[in-house]
């Protein structure tokens, strides 16, 4: 058969912003986003979405520049993930729980022409320009604020905000466009879309680029991995800061659902809101699961949902424990795996129908692992570190997880040394995570390589030990890291907060021996210390960095001495 070209009806480039167009055609009278007491249509939606990327353009904003925002999960966070690219610019969400230092070097990196800023951050962001050098001129600053909070005298000024500070405000900017803009597509789907920045807790942050095709796949695989039906309501507890809500801003325009966006969430506004507005999806971090499985309400309320709500949670490997309890509250979890270069999640536990007659317990313990390749991955393996090749499908062969496909990341801003090392001319992803893979072909993230813990010359995971730590119910957080050990080399340490209220308080030594009866001898913590709190990233990460520190500042466990000081913390 004959070799046919594309033509111009065929190889317009793939983006996600068609999304919104067809949801105003479908869905325009349907409610789009609820925030306190605004909502707005899909209708709205589209033409402030319009209206502000027409303003973009008056003020000088073009193809290719680099527009920020600083702001919670609100409206105008959602609005400018179309409306910043409908202008042909960038769009880069800065996480609002950075220090000022932090959040002002990842404005001079990305060469930001405009920051959103929301009313709550004034004072981070306003530290942050101080802190360019003299002969960079900080970006101009346009302030997003809730119409209901009563410091806002008006919409277009506020009395302790300096005109050189902010120069408009974000609802004078959509309030001034043109409703019927005709939105700037992408010249190649190879175009960028967005820049994100990894967490950076133990090195530089790394700014991510991601294209318009490689969203929109993300997106579209997100919806059809989830089965996500036409319409659903889609609750915002997973920041859209952290990797663009994993694709979900763009998903759920594909789907006319409704976006119930809130500042701030703990337990009891989540529980809260799924009653009020029959929240049906979810989305969030183990910490989150974490979170609402600890919750009690005040008022004795029971907690047991009305209905169903989806929960996809990915990030680090949810113990059994959490997830068990978690599903017992009327939550069905999903489990998937993801990270800022793959724009969102594209591998997850896709469930069998005959594991649902499994126990409870063994049927959490199959759900904790992360699964297979999303339909839009191309492949994902588990290679030998030493040799390149893949590792046995034994469930317990360690080796560095890689990816591949059209959604990985184009590679990381102003630093080829970075993309380079991490993908390699042999056509994968390198991950640094290690895993590994089960013989039904399903992966099982065991730890960063960084945390893989050599004990008398095995290695251990310890992502085990905290899934059997998370199993004791006074325990309300774990994390294990390497000790050194004159005689094993090192040895697991672990680090624990118990739950408030908790009626049990273990000691030390009852910990070790819970660990014992359910672990190997070599992985067995050899010291247990206790904390108030475990130290957390800006994204509620434990900072096991820390922690590593605080166990290599011990000496070894195998010394008197150190179990003496240890014995004292």
């Amino acid at each position: 058969m004959e070799q046919l070209k594309p033509s111009p009806a065929n190889s317009t480039p793939l983006t996600p912003l068609v999304f919104l167009e067809r949801a105003a055609t479908v869905y325009g009278d349907s409610p789009s986003i609820i925030y306190n007491n605004i909502t707005y249509t899909w209708s709205d939606t589209h033409h402030r979405c319009l209206q502000l990327a027409s303003s973009l353009l008056s003020i000088g904003i073009s193809r290719g520049h680099v527009v920020s925002v600083v702001s919670p999960n609100v409206p105008a966070l959602y609005e400018l993930h179309f409306a910043v690219p409908f202008a042909a610019a960038v769009l880069n969400t800065i996480n609002t729980r950075l220090d000022a230092r932090t959040v002002s070097l990842l404005l001079q990196h990305c060469q930001s022409k405009l920051v959103f800023v929301d009313f709550h951050s004034r004072a981070l962001v306003r530290e942050a320009v101080s802190l360019f050098p003299p002969d960079l001129k900080p970006p101009p600053l346009v302030l997003i604020s809730d119409d209901d909070d009563a410091a806002v005298s008006s919409q277009s000024h506020h009395p302790n905000i300096s005109d050189d500070q902010f120069f408009s405000t974000y609802e004078s900017l959509v309030a001034k466009g043109d409703p019927e803009f005709e939105w700037i597509r992408p010249r190649t789907e190879w175009d960028p879309i967005v820049l994100n920045y990894t967490s950076g807790t133990t090195m530089s942050p790394k700014g991510v680029v991601h294209c318009h095709r490689g969203i929109f796949i993300v997106a579209v695989n997100t919806l059809s991995d989830w089965s996500v039906p036409t319409q659903p309501v889609y609750l915002w507890t997973l920041p859209m800061f952290h990797s663009n809500g994993w694709c979900f801003p763009w998903a759920m325009a594909a789907v006319g659902g409704t976006n119930i966006c809130t500042r701030k969430f703990d337990a009891s506004i989540i529980f809260d809101l799924i009653r009020r507005h029959g929240v049906t999806h979810m989305c969030g971090a183990p910490v989150v699961l974490n979170m609402l499985s600890n919750y009690r309400d005040p008022d004795k309320k029971p907690l047991k949902l009305a209905k169903p709500v989806h929960l996809v949670t990915a990030g680090a490997p949810p113990p059994a424990a959490v997830l068990l309890r978690t599903e017992s509250l009327g939550f069905k979890v999903s489990h998937g795996y993801g990270l800022t270069e793959t724009g969102g999640i594209v591998v997850s536990c896709a469930w069998k129908r005959n594991w649902n007659l499994l126990p409870a317990a063994e049927k959490a313990k199959l759900k904790a692992r992360q699964g297979v390749k999303t339909t839009a991955l191309t492949e994902v393996d588990v290679l030998d570190p030493k040799s390149g090749v893949s590792a046995k499908r034994d469930g317990s062969t360690l080796g560095e997880i890689v990816l591949r496909g059209g959604c990985i990341m184009l590679g990381y801003l102003k630093d080829p040394i970075g993309t380079r090392k991490c993908m390699t001319d042999d056509g994968w992803f390198y991950t640094g995570d290690v895993g590994v893979m089960h013989s039904d072909g399903y992966l099982e993230i065991k730890d960063r390589s960084k945390d893989v813990i050599i004990s008398g010359g095995e290695n251990l995971s310890s992502v085990e030990v905290e899934s059997v730590l998370y199993s004791n119910p006074a325990v309300n957080e774990a994390a294990v890291v390497a000790r050194p050990d004159e005689f094993w080399g090192e040895t697991p340490c672990a680090f624990v907060s118990l739950k408030e209220g908790s009626k049990s308080k273990p000691t030390e030594k009852e910990m070790i021996e819970y660990c014992r009866g359910r672990l190997p001898h070599y992985m067995v913590p050899k010291t247990v210390v206790f904390m108030d709190e475990l130290p957390k990233t800006s994204t509620g990460k434990i900072q096991k960095f820390v922690l590593r520190e605080i166990a290599e500042n011990m000496g070894s466990s195998s010394s008197p001495l150190s179990r003496s000081l240890t014995s004292r913390m």
